[in-house]
Order: structure tokens, then C-alpha cells, then sequence
């Protein structure tokens, strides 16, 4: 998804019909789940701590290597 695809759905999250404010919302939030994924990943092979990224996200180190790291 492309950044004006995401400014598409952002317009759409304030849309005065809840219903399509909720499916722009939940949309988004799997687009921004994906993207926070892959730029972990990044980072990690970037060789970023977990304690930067879970800086980065403002999480803690625990939650995100429990949620990024591997099983």
C-alpha cells in the first residue's frame, strides 16, 4: 500500500458513517502491523538492539521481542 492509499484511509477513519470509519481504521491497522513488522526486521538486521526498537516503539524490550522475536 502506498502512502496516498494510506491518506486515502485516513480521510476515510474520520468519515462521519461509522461503518466506513471502522473499516478504514481496521484496514489501517493491519497496513501499519505489517509495516512496523518489516521495519523491525530492518532494524534487526540492521543490527538495532530490541532495546532501541522497543524505544522506537515505545514498548518494552520484553513486549517486543515476545511479539517480533523469534519462536
Amino acid at each position: 500500500m502506498d502512502a496516498g492509499q494510506l491518506h486515502t484511509l485516513a480521510g476515510d477513519a474520520g468519515s462521519q458513517d461509522p461503518l466506513v470509519a471502522l473499516r478504514a481504521v481496521a484496514r489501517m491497522r493491519r497496513e501499519l502491523d505489517r509495516h512496523e513488522a518489516a521495519a523491525v526486521r530492518r532494524a534487526r538486521n540492521a543490527g538495532a538492539s530490541w532495546q532501541l526498537i522497543a524505544l522506537c516503539l515505545g514498548v518494552t524490550k520484553q513486549a517486543v521481542h515476545k511479539r517480533y522475536g523469534r519462536a
